[in-house]
């Protein structure tokens, strides 16, 4: 496990820029299989300048959220912003894409492309996110279970990063799986995808400790979830339906 503070950064740093390159390649590729042209083709370039947009936005946002103590350092004249959020990339990404969409007249689905690249980019990220231990904001409470990992301090912890690997592999396996059966309703994996993985940290951010409390002892993000989920459910509620219907004979 990373000790140093500075060498766990840059450990950390050099995972995140790693899992953009290859959710950015295998976004690229999935375009390709889908015949929807290239990244820069002028349909695509506005989805995706709204996408990083959205994402770069929410990704700060919710990260703001979770520490309002550097909300209150940014209110102080401090302009340093550290600090990420997966779900705040997720949710603001998604955002950004129907705006652009909605300004250059598309309503063809988008969401499906994506989900493979985040797939990979979340579960490469969570390994520098492990390696780097104490000095990420991703490490757990203490845990009697044997696998219960020492991140340098002697407290046995949760490996959160690792339960979020599998938990993204395995829904990611899934929906492969079933992508031709979901392909009947174009954006239903993505939904299924984003809901699943909002009820994962929803649950799974329970076993991280919480700075900043909000009211019923929920972390800043988990409290996100359960509004995005809010919102979001009777949408892919309705998707889900569609697909019945449409998998219903006549």
């Amino acid at each position: 496990m990373v000790i140093d503070a500075a060498l766990a950064n840059g450990v950390h740093a050099a995972f995140e820029f790693s899992a953009i390159a290859l959710g950015a390649a295998l976004y690229r590729r999935a375009l390709s299989e889908q015949g929807q042209g290239g990244p820069l083709d002028h349909r695509n370039f506005t989805v995706l300048a709204g996408l990083l947009l959205g994402a770069a936005i929410g990704n700060k946002a919710v990260f703001l959220v979770e520490r309002p103590d550097v909300w209150h350092r940014l209110l102080a004249g401090e302009w340093l912003l550290p600090g990420q959020s997966i779900v705040g990339g997720l949710l603001g990404g998604l955002i950004g894409v129907e705006l652009a969409k909605w300004l250059s007249g598309q309503t063809r689905s988008t969401g499906d492309a994506l989900v493979l690249p985040l797939v990979a980019g979340i579960a490469l990220g969570r390994v520098g996110c492990f390696i780097a231990g104490l000095h990420d904001d991703t490490y757990s409470l203490r845990t009697g279970l044997p696998w219960g990992v020492d991140l340098g301090d002697g407290v046995p912890r949760h490996p959160s990063p690792l339960y979020e690997i599998v938990v993204v592999l395995m829904l990611g396996s899934g929906l492969h799986a079933n992508r031709e059966r979901l392909a009947g309703v174009p954006g239903l994996q993505f939904k299924l995808f984003l809901t699943a993985y909002l009820l994962w940290r929803l649950v799974g951010d329970a076993l991280k400790p919480v700075r900043d409390p909000y009211p019923l002892g929920l972390s800043g993000i988990q409290w996100v979830c359960l509004a995005a989920l809010a919102l979001y459910l009777p949408i892919v509620w309705r998707a889900g339906l569609r697909l019945l219907v449409k998998a219903t004979p006549a």
